[in-house]
């Protein structure tokens, strides 16, 4: 397994193209249409957002990979077209078939998917200029535009690429993803589109998506606001001629690593990008009685307001982690329980090390943190990612709309 350049193009038979079409405000220059083509028919899967509120786009991107086949995944950043009615959901349809008549496919083999403002109808006369700038602006070279495009507050574009060699032949995935603000477990304000070379079936295809969305965007924390838009997407369109991956094997388990790294990298990313974020934290959880238990502990303390703001001020405040832990909803003993920050033993048996206070403190201005919550439960583990909550965030975050 190697990185590799180009992105969600990097896989053989697919294209993407970009476009400024003033979502959010006519005569901009910004990139905020994408537009990502197989050359080939392709299974396709998601996750989405457990929102109850969900934007139009979902509801319509749900319906497809039902179905388990796609062609192109079309997206919008600077209108979420959430919390639109039915109206939204006719704009969702006249999008794709916008698409559909420009590439000759059918128009419900196109994802949707829009990232922006609530409850703000979508311009759709400019839309529908951009989208036919994206199709006409298709290459095997458009993944770096397509990742622009799709940002909101993001600073930076997210992409990446890995090469894997299977039995039978090299395979290919790639991806872009936009996230920033709204990011919570399950999943994060977050749009990842990946692509993929091989060739799976669609109840596969979705079954190692979901896992490993599972270990990944489903284990990072910003703000801990959940949005109305969020969804990852796959095609697999099977153009590396390699042999249809099947449930159990060899290839299929290698392909799942593939995934999992892929996905975990672009998750590392929209953290390491957060809205106002000043440090990356780890909080892993280790020596409890399920995996199940140890997610869980580890995403209450990664939730945390306090421990993030401590995180922010370079405070080695053990004191809040110990009590995220303890309110978490894990049975566990405390008097049996060990932390480590940074590496520094500063929480043994339930007692405090103060000795160690010197040793840790000044490790706290590192960019990246990691926390080591030891149960002595048993052999389980698990692992989240978090940010600092700085004064930043809330200037970002107060005149979002205006």
């Amino acid at each position: 397994m190697k990185k590799i350049s180009g992105g969600l193009c990097a896989p053989a038979g697919f294209r993407a193209g970009a476009a400024a079409a003033g979502v959010k405000k006519a005569n901009t220059t910004r990139l905020d249409c994408a537009l990502i083509v197989s050359d080939r028919p392709a299974s396709v899967a998601g996750v989405f957002t457990t929102n109850r509120v969900f934007a139009a786009p979902v509801r319509y991107c749900r319906e497809i990979c039902a179905r388990g086949r796609a062609r192109a995944f079309l997206a919008n950043s600077g209108n979420a077209n959430a919390c639109t009615g039915e109206s939204g959901y006719e704009d969702v349809l006249s999008m794709a078939a916008c698409a559909g008549a420009l590439l000759d496919i059918p128009a419900d083999e196109i994802c949707v998917s829009s990232t922006g403002v609530i409850g703000v109808p979508l311009p759709l006369d400019r839309l529908s200029g951009g989208i036919n700038q994206c199709a006409a602006s298709l290459s095997s070279e458009g993944s770096a535009a397509a990742a622009r495009a799709i940002m909101t507050t993001d600073t930076r574009p997210k992409e990446m690429a890995l090469e894997i060699a299977l039995s039978g032949g090299t395979v290919r995935l790639g991806g872009i993803a936009k996230g920033a603000g709204m990011i919570a477990p399950n999943l994060a304000t977050m749009l990842a589109f990946l692509t993929t070379d091989a060739a799976l079936d669609p109840p596969l295809l979705r079954r190692l998506l979901k896992e490993a969305a599972d270990v990944s965007f489903n284990c990072i924390c910003v703000d801990n606001d959940m949005s109305t838009n969020d969804t990852l997407l796959i095609m697999a369109n099977g153009a590396s001629g390699t042999p249809l991956l099947k449930e159990g094997t060899a290839d299929s388990r290698l392909f799942a690593e593939a995934l999992q790294r892929l996905c975990a990298d672009l998750a590392r990313e929209l953290v390491l990008d957060g809205e106002g974020a000043t440090k990356f934290v780890t909080i892993a959880v280790e020596g409890a009685k399920d995996t199940a238990s140890a997610r869980q502990m580890a995403a209450t303390i990664a939730k945390s307001q306090l421990c993030k703001t401590a995180f922010y001020g370079s405070d080695a405040n053990w004191g809040r982690i110990v009590c995220a832990a303890g309110y978490s909803g894990v049975v566990f003993d405390p008097s049996r329980t060990d932390l480590y920050i940074q590496g520094v033993h500063v929480f043994s048996n339930g007692r405090p090390l103060p000795e160690k206070d010197s040793e840790v403190q000044p490790l706290m201005a590192s960019p990246e943190i990691t926390v080591r919550l030891c149960l002595q439960e048993g052999t389980a583990s698990g692992e989240y990612w978090t940010s600092d909550l700085s004064i930043d965030y809330v200037k970002i975050n107060a005149d979002y709309r205006t």
